[in-house]
């Protein structure tokens, strides 16, 4: 378990992207930005609380100059890092069929995903005059050729791996909850000689310190015949066990605070949180049930950074700086 002296690392990086209705198409055109308006607001919360953010951007935030206009100010002061987030419905070329399956990158022929990086790479240089190199696909999800592809264009970090998690088009079980370096032929394990790209995974765990069993327990319960019976709700609504993301919107601060109490159990050293800048924006996603969303999801950040602050002591970094300063670490 970590001491007081102990340093962690606190990374709060945001989906930076437009707004529509989860339950519906994916927008192609004329996209919706009025939630990019509430980032002013949301990057002077955070540099009142000492909070660096990471902003992964997608192309049709890139390619609005009043967006990039909001956003460009914090990057000169040094408040943020702009990162590339690829949402494949929106970034060209858009010469797949928009569907469900196509929405993650990891189901797209690696020729397509090349231009698709290339186009967006481009965008955000012309955008915010610095060549990002920490990258998260839309979605979630990474494999081995993708990753590879991310460094031959320069990309140092990414941030794809959605621990714990799977669904029917990839999978996210069985990646460390740390940085590692990934394997270009299997994205999930660590690589001892590929040191090029560096995976840095958002915080995910359970209520209980023994995240691998308890996870293992959630996916035997998950499926059938198990489901049938709601086992997972009943064990959420009972305290048995939860699993907890660092996540604002998905996540309320007293099982955020559990997360991190159990992480700090097991010696964890990089917290991050994550959001989606859609979300700020009340109704804009039907994702988040609440009147008020930025006051919610602002509260819930300022409840944890001041938790965690209380525990251990804090580097606020953005993600790169995180990655790099384990790199140095690492080559010690």
């Amino acid at each position: 378990m970590l001491n007081n002296k102990d340093k962690v690392d606190f990374i709060l990086s945001i989906d930076t992207e437009e707004e529509w209705d989860w339950s519906g198409t994916f927008p192609t055109r004329d996209f919706r930005l009025d939630n990019i308006r509430l980032i002013p607001e949301l990057q002077e919360m955070c540099n009142s609380l000492g909070v660096k953010t990471t902003y992964f951007v997608d192309h049709a935030v890139a390619d609005n100059a009043d967006s990039v206009a909001l956003i460009r100010p914090y990057l000169e002061q040094g408040q943020c890092e702009i990162g590339a987030h690829l949402h494949p419905w929106c970034n060209p070329p858009i010469d797949e069929e928009i569907n469900e399956k196509n929405s993650h990158v990891v189901n797209l022929d690696i020729r397509l995903v090349e231009k698709k990086l290339s186009e967006l790479t481009d965008a955000l240089q012309r955008a915010f005059t610095v060549r990002p190199t920490a990258f998260r696909t839309g979605r979630w999800g990474i494999d081995g050729p993708i990753l590879k592809l991310l460094a031959d264009y320069g990309y140092t970090v990414d941030s794809s791996v959605y621990p714990f998690y799977s669904n029917e088009f990839f999978t996210c079980q069985g990646a460390s909850l740390n940085p590692y370096w990934p394997s270009f032929e299997d994205s999930l394990k660590v690589d001892g000689q590929q040191q090029r790209i560096l995976e840095m995974p958002v915080t995910v765990g359970f209520n209980r310190a023994n995240f691998e069993l308890f996870n293992r327990l959630h996916e035997k319960l998950s499926s059938a015949p198990y489901r049938w019976f709601h086992p997972i709700g009943l064990a959420w609504h009972m305290g048995i066990f939860k699993k907890i993301y660092l996540c604002p919107e998905l996540s309320s601060t007293e099982d955020m605070k559990s997360l991190i109490d159990k992480s700090l159990v097991r010696g964890q050293r990089v917290f991050h949180m994550y959001l989606h800048s859609s979300s700020l924006l009340s109704g804009a996603t039907g994702f988040m049930d609440s009147k008020d969303a930025f006051n919610d999801i602002a509260i819930r950040i300022t409840n944890i950074v001041k938790y965690l602050t209380s525990r251990v002591e804090v580097n606020f970094c953005t993600i790169t700086e995180s990655a790099n300063r384990y790199m140095a670490q690492d080559g010690q």
